[in-house]
């Protein structure tokens, strides 16, 4: 059974309310979001949080990230008040707005210069009987369809957007990006360990230009042949796990 939190070095994340809990992907995503902020130049203002679940990518990202301003979205009331709990026990509470709302019925009218998710993954599979879970692992309330036409609508013309997906899908998700007039300007495809297949795919991508800059393709391991966690994820996670 998981905690009922998970303690960081800045913050704490409770989550026994949320069907999603903590995972290491989704700490590993934070990580390298936040870093990439940072070497974007200026500083991102306005940021989306489409599905903030707990609130962990909002506060990873608020750790780095000052003087950003969050808008966190969430359709499940659970995991909603969860996200409220730990954004107002964070030092950041006044940069993070959580919403609980369907981010398909807001009005488009604001832009954003950064758009994140880590949507649900197992849309057309079995589900599980737990109803809440449920809904937070499938697709079955936002198809990557919908999330991309839902970035294009509120992303800032030179607006960046950040993505945790399944790398079981990935040429579904390059077709959409292409359909959508994306371009991807990095992609980590990510693995359990050395010895396992790549199971992640975090993406960078912004509008379109007629100037197309090339796609960076890299690839990390979350812990090395001996199970312990490598060089790469240590940088990426220093400044957030309590022993490293």
């Amino acid at each position: 059974m998981a905690n009922n939190y998970f303690r960081f070095k800045q913050f704490t994340i409770q989550q026994d309310k949320a069907a999603m809990k903590v995972t290491t992907d989704s700490c590993l995503f934070g990580a390298w979001m936040a870093k990439k902020m940072t070497e974007h130049t200026g500083t991102p203002s306005r940021l989306l949080d489409i599905g903030t679940g707990t609130g962990l990518l909002s506060l990873m990202i608020a750790q780095q990230n000052r003087h950003c301003t969050i808008d966190a979205v969430e359709i499940d009331r659970n995991a909603y008040e969860q996200a409220i709990e730990n954004v107002m026990s964070s030092p950041w509470k006044e940069n993070i707005q959580v919403f609980h709302a369907d981010i398909k019925s807001i009005e488009p009218g604001k832009k954003y210069d950064v758009i994140i998710s880590n949507p649900p993954f197992y849309e057309n599979e079995l589900k599980a009987e737990n109803e809440n879970k449920n809904f937070a692992h499938h697709n079955s309330g936002l198809a990557f369809s919908d999330l991309f036409e839902i970035i294009k609508r509120q992303l800032s013309p030179e607006g960046h957007f950040y993505l945790l997906l399944p790398y079981k899908r990935n040429e579904e998700i390059r077709k959409l990006v292409f359909e959508h007039r994306f371009e991807l300007s990095q992609i980590v495809l990510v693995r359990q360990s050395v010895n396992h297949s790549y199971f992640r795919i975090m993406l960078c991508g912004k509008l379109s230009s007629e100037e197309r800059e090339k796609t960076v393709i890299d690839e990390m391991a979350i812990r090395d042949s001996n199970y312990n966690y490598t060089p790469a994820f240590i940088s990426l996670l220093r400044d957030y796990y309590l022993y490293l």
